[in-house]
């Protein structure tokens, strides 16, 4: 008998936040949730996808949503779908760049 498992990608939000330095007002708001809802998170509540995929941008990715715009990230899809050459060059691009800056 085969069992299919869901494996559901855990993210130790208080861990995360402990090591950024940051309260759980700090933390939880950039996500848009309230203190009191990220303690329950913290505490072991199931954290929504919607949530999770927030604090792994803002959080591990170090994303600022803020300066995202709709048109932004529609010239990324159209690089992608349309010149995926020149997305790819300039991906790499991109990633040398933040290299030398660190």
């Amino acid at each position: 008998m085969m069992t299919t498992v869901k494996t559901i990608e855990k993210i130790d939000a208080r861990e995360i936040r402990r090591k950024l330095g940051l309260n759980q007002q700090q933390f939880w708001s950039t996500l848009g949730v309230t203190q009191s809802g990220g303690s329950r998170y913290e505490s072991g509540r199931n954290m929504p996808k919607p949530v999770r995929e927030l604090l792994r941008l803002v959080h591990v990715e170090q994303i600022d949503i803020k300066a995202i715009k709709r048109e932004d990230w529609d010239v990324i899809e159209y690089l992608k779908a349309q010149e995926p050459e020149l997305y790819k060059s300039l991906k790499k691009s991109a990633r040398s760049k933040g290299k030398k800056a660190a």
